[in-house]
């Protein structure tokens, strides 16, 4: 297990790979059937994991890669079987790529034990590059992040996001649509804007007051996750449970805003 990791050099390949889509950004015909969609989608895939590679495998030869399938509900559960790998959302927002539209970035975490250890969030479009390292703080730019202090709840930003899992005759959609009333009904400004990982990267920053979610999404959370705790924001479930990998739900925020959010969820 290699313990030490050169920042500059993964946030420089996590730099090439984002930018390498900029040239052929808006160029493509949006995808107008399924079959379009999945190849341009895997595409995508290939050309930022190769990119990605390239770069990496040389310094860290020994740290394995696993690509993380946000369609696949079941081996978001646990950790992979590996001591230490490279978990790559090869472009986190793909759909509003492919749209011709802003937000997506690419995302990557090393993974450590079973817990991410060093995660870098980069959105091209934006040059704005987000990272985290366990223990030691999270920065866009350079520069320290810090999450929202705000108090009144009619200046708050909260957004409101869910996964690609089978929402089918498990109730999820009932729960998202209280979820939502809840949100409206005591935030001032209300949002869903496609990459969950940048969305709670925004929370460290202190763009965005409150992330939810109610279904499991690990995939798309994990880079974010490292990000917004590092910023000093609180990581629950939407029980305000601690979060834990596999946990079926994530509530993030500063404490007092995640304390004011069960307290409404709590009230019929």
């Amino acid at each position: 297990m290699q313990n030490e990791i050169n920042i500059p050099i993964i946030i420089d390949a996590v730099r090439k790979a984002g930018n390498s889509f900029l040239r052929d950004y808006k160029q493509n015909a949006v995808p107008q059937t399924m079959d379009e969609l999945v190849k341009q989608l895997e595409e995508i895939d290939t050309l930022c994991m190769s990119s990605l590679k390239e770069d990496l495998s040389n310094h860290y030869p020994d740290i394995s890669w696993h690509i993380g399938d946000e369609f696949d509900t079941d081996s978001q559960r646990n950790p992979a079987e590996k001591q230490e790998y490279w978990l790559c959302d090869a472009m986190d927002g793909a759909i509003q790529y492919l749209q011709h539209i802003a937000g997506w970035t690419i995302n990557l975490a090393l993974i450590r034990n079973g817990k991410p250890v060093f995660s870098v969030i980069f959105d091209p479009l934006a040059n704005e590059m987000f990272w985290a390292q366990d223990g030691k703080g999270a920065f866009m730019n350079g520069k320290p992040l810090e999450i929202s202090h705000k108090t009144d709840m009619s200046v708050m930003l909260a957004v409101l996001e869910y996964g690609h899992q089978d929402k089918s005759g498990n109730n999820l959609n009932e729960k998202i649509g209280t979820t939502a009333t809840k949100l409206i009904q005591n935030f001032g400004i209300v949002r869903n804007y496609g990459p969950h990982g940048l969305q709670l990267a925004y929370i460290g920053a202190g763009r965005i007051d409150l992330f939810v979610q109610e279904d499991l999404d690990t995939y798309n959370w994990i880079a974010g996750l490292l990000i917004a705790k590092e910023a000093g924001a609180a990581i629950l479930t939407t029980d305000g449970t601690p979060w834990k990998w596999g946990s079926e739900s994530l509530l993030v925020a500063q404490q007092n805003i995640t304390e004011k959010y069960l307290q409404i969820k709590s009230i019929n």
